[in-house]
């Protein structure tokens, strides 16, 4: 367990020393005379220093585990000790990267290498080279704190990075300066109220496995808007808010967190492919340097952070990526930005902790995942947050995350399944049946759930349409009275069922195939709008308002409306421009005109 205090972490140093290393099994190396080493210190191991972590200390022998292929390294090879923890580098640059599961971007790595990665290659995560144009924008003798902005940089033409000055420090400004600089360069100096002076420049390094302080959190009330109708109108997340997705294979779990990447409002994008299959990751690699942001029009990665952490990279590799990733997401956060994480998948990294606690000989809990597994998962999904940020200013930012799962099988009564589920408050659970029907996106609208409704509620009112809510409510329960009616249907047929009940079958099947379905080929379709999802399915909900009462009648006409040429009419609502919502209100009335005739 690591004792360190999030003041002192950061600043951890030791003199480097070394020891020799005792036994070597697949990501876990035993090394002996580590008497010097502190938990979760960096070390440096073999002939061809490979980067690794003590996760484990006995006396003088360290269990480390190395984020790099250990094939090769033997007994009486040198470890040595670098005096640091697990840390991230902060600053411009980040956007448009893409990193490896320890921070090394890839394209510094084929400038140094080549194309492929070579074992103990060390790269920066930032270029120390480019100069950037710091903006001043605190002056002398201002009193800051942590959190305070003391200059800002146009790190893309969408974001605008801006300098903090590290937490934990607090202080008088002595000197500040703008103009083109790297950002190892000092752009201020700080004097605590000890004399202290804090030299301050544009990187932070923080360690991955501590949260960055806020100075408080708040109740999310903002959506994440994804463009997803099922999402938005259904399930919803909100700004600051945690989902998982858990899938059998081939439902769809990474096609859904891309598509929420491409067109989810978040200002910034974090996508960690933490044990993705290379074929799947290679894909986004490909795909996102060309992908047009939908609400900017320029290219997405100018707000996107790749983390590319394949299954077949080095086991250990996999937990780092998830902690590097959040990190970065929180320092965005900071910064006052929405930011959205996407970890693909999280079933990958604790099949890492298995592997690792097993050649620990640690006592396994349930499905031999290590007894610790829900408190690493809370932990990490707990990092999301809407929170009030750090220094005087008034500033508050969002982390969303959105974490795949990959249960065996589909089962979901798995493990990691189920400690995710304890502590995220949205849940869109993929269906095997819905995606080989090709119903896209699979998400079974029965056994998903949200738990931000209430927080989201008078946004939607105010923002959208006062019904809003009281109209998703309503759909949603002709969806379930349709589940409950299937089985009669499988026995007797439609056609024998009340005329009340025909209607129920014949709005939730619109509600299925013209609202919850979306073509992804289809750029319109793949991307809705809010405001244009209230109306779709308004104007399918008052076919169901319009005839509910009707349908008492006797002499009404059901199969006249199953046959009218309005269901189609609704069935291409979703052709209808946003912003022409005359055109929904003519057939929200023509629908009312009309079935009125057919009593």
């Amino acid at each position: 367990m690591n004792t360190q205090t999030a003041e002192e972490a950061p600043q951890t140093k030791s003199k480097a020393t070394s020891g020799t290393i005792l036994r070597v099994a697949g990501p876990l190396v035993i090394a002996n005379g580590m008497k010097n080493a502190k938990m979760f210190e960096v070390t440096r191991v073999g002939d061809e220093r490979l980067m690794g972590e003590v996760i484990r200390l006995n006396g003088d022998e360290a269990a480390i585990q190395v984020y790099e292929e250990t094939a090769g390294i033997g007994p009486g090879e040198p470890v040595e000790l670098t005096g640091e923890t697990m840390t991230v580098e902060l600053g411009p640059g980040l956007l448009t990267s893409i990193y490896d599961g320890i921070q090394r971007p890839l394209a510094g790595i084929e400038s140094k290498v080549g194309s492929f990665i070579t074992r103990g290659v060390e790269v920066p995560g930032l270029d120390y080279d480019k100069k950037w144009d710091f903006k001043a924008v605190a002056n002398n003798n201002d009193k800051v704190t942590g959190g305070d902005v003391l200059g800002t940089i146009q790190e893309t033409t969408l974001i605008e990075h801006k300098v903090m000055v590290p937490p934990h420090i607090e202080g008088t400004i002595k000197s500040i300066k703008g103009g083109s600089l790297t950002i190892k360069e000092i752009v201020a100096e700080i004097e605590d109220a000890d004399g202290k002076v804090h030299a301050i420049n544009m990187i932070q390094e923080w360690p991955i496995r501590i949260p960055r302080p806020s100075k408080a959190k708040k109740v999310p009330y903002m959506p994440l808007k994804t463009g997803g109708r099922s999402v938005d109108t259904f399930f919803t997340l909100a700004k600051g808010g945690a989902a998982c997705i858990p899938g059998p294979f081939g439902a769809g779990k990474t096609v859904t967190q891309q598509a929420l990447a491409k067109f989810c409002d978040a200002q910034i994008i974090v996508y960690i492919g933490c044990g993705e299959r290379g074929n799947e990751m290679t894909e986004v690699l490909v795909e996102f340097p060309h992908l047009e942001d939908p609400n900017s029009g320029e290219p997405l990665m100018k707000r996107t952070i790749l983390i590319a952490n394949t299954s077949n990279m080095p086991v250990a590799a996999r937990e780092a990526s998830v902690y590097v990733g959040i990190t970065i997401a929180e320092y965005y956060r900071d910064m006052g930005y929405d930011v959205a994480l996407m970890a693909d998948s999280t079933s990958r990294w604790a099949e890492a902790m298995r592997e690792m606690g097993g050649r620990l000989e640690e006592m396994p809990g349930e499905e031999g995942y290590p007894a610790y597994l829900a408190s690493r998962i809370a932990a990490f999904y707990e990092r999301a947050g809407y929170v009030a940020c750090l220094g005087n200013e008034d500033r508050d930012g969002s982390l969303s995350v959105i974490g795949a799962v990959s249960p065996p099988g589909g089962d979901f009564s798995e493990p990691v399944t189920q400690n995710t589920l304890r502590v995220t408050k949205t849940f869109w659970g993929l269906d095997s049946k819905l995606a080989y029907a090709r119903h896209y996106p699979a998400i079974n609208w029965l056994t998903s759930y949200t738990l931000y409704t209430d927080n989201i509620e008078n946004y939607l009112k105010t923002e959208i349409a006062e019904d809003y809510p009281q109209i998703r409510n309503e759909a949603m329960d002709v969806l379930q009275q349709e589940a409950k009616l299937q089985e009669l249907v499988r026995l007797v047929g439609a056609d024998s069922l009340s005329a009340r009940e025909q209607l129920l079958l014949l709005v939730s099947k619109s509600i299925r195939e013209d609202f919850l379905f979306q073509n992804a080929f289809d750029a319109e379709d793949a991307r809705t709008p809010l405001k244009k999802q209230y109306w779709m399915l308004k104007c399918i909900m008052t076919i169901f308002y319009a005839a509910r009462d009707l349908v008492k009648n006797e002499s009404f006409d059901i199969d006249g409306l199953k046959n009218h040429s309005l269901i189609q009419e609704v069935a291409r609502v979703k052709e209808i421009p946003e912003e022409e919502e005359e055109k929904f209100q003519a057939l929200i009335d023509k629908i009312n005109t009309e079935v009125q005739k057919l009593a």
